[in-house]
């Protein structure tokens, strides 16, 4: 009873929201029961097979996770390829000192942390609580690096940050100009001669509020005038390589049909 008055509810809602919704949560539902009765299964056979009095089950350790068996080996999304991308690209180019802006902690700067050789610097609007042995973390506010002289930088990154400046999500101030005032800070304090290493969503123009931007590969190139670009990469999820490389910008093609794609950019500092 309590199944089919849960059925009836969601068709409920298709006709206030759309049928396709709809027919989604239906599906999403039917498959958390037969997960739940899998889980439940699991349990009584566990119960009656151990013989192990410590490991006997108990509801107060009871911690389910229903819907991990229908899952992958593991998934290699986006970050995965772009720290892979980013790490793989400075290593190369061999830097003294590397410079990072509010890229993930727990991929990109874990992976820098395998070559003690660069010194590795790290700055985000927000605070952290533990220090990472090896490393040096700045908070502030990198919409205008402050306190950085200029053509003092032979090596930064930015890895999925630059498209969330000025939103207000983490915490700064909103500022519809604040990641193109980053752009130009940027190019003011790397040295000529120095690599530019970013990465954001590409496709449209636009903006998502508050989760990020959007931006043309063009767009992106205009606003680093003071570089070449020398490498424009795509991370595309359902291709095979993940990542392949663009001949030039204007190879990029815009599809009606998806938001937006990584792009993948390794810039130059010419002037």
């Amino acid at each position: 009873m309590m199944y089919k008055t849960i059925i009836k509810g969601l068709k409920g809602i298709g006709r206030n929201l759309g049928l396709k919704y709809a027919l989604s949560k239906i599906k999403e539902f039917r498959q958390t029961e037969i997960d739940r009765k899998k889980y439940l299964s699991d349990m009584d056979r566990y119960k009656k097979m151990n013989t192990r009095d410590e490991f006997s089950y108990e509801k107060k350790y009871e911690f389910p996770c229903i819907h991990e068996y229908r899952g992958q080996a593991g998934y290699p999304g986006t970050y995965f390829w772009q720290d892979l991308w980013g790490a793989q690209r400075i290593v190369a180019n061999h830097p003294r000192k590397h410079y990072d802006i509010g890229s993930r902690v727990d991929g990109f700067i874990s992976h820098m942390m395998l070559f003690p050789e660069i010194e590795l610097h790290f700055i985000d609007i927000r605070p952290m609580n533990k220090l990472i042995p090896g490393t040096y973390f700045v908070q502030a506010d990198a919409t205008n690096l402050e306190g950085i002289p200029d053509n003092s930088i032979e090596s930064l990154s930015a890895l999925c940050s630059f498209e969330h400046f000025g939103l207000g999500r983490y915490g700064d101030s909103v500022d519809p100009e604040a990641c193109f005032k980053a752009f130009s800070a940027v190019q003011r304090v790397v040295k000529v001669g120095g690599y530019i290493y970013i990465s954001v969503p590409v496709g449209e123009n636009h903006v998502c509020f508050n989760a990020h931007r959007v931006f043309n590969p063009r767009t992106i190139i205009e606003e680093f005038d003071r570089c070449i670009c020398e490498e424009l990469s795509i991370i595309d999820l359902d291709s095979d390589p993940v990542i392949y490389k663009l001949p030039s910008p204007n190879a990029f093609a815009i599809e009606p049909n998806v938001d937006h794609y990584c792009g993948l950019f390794m810039f130059r500092k010419a002037r």
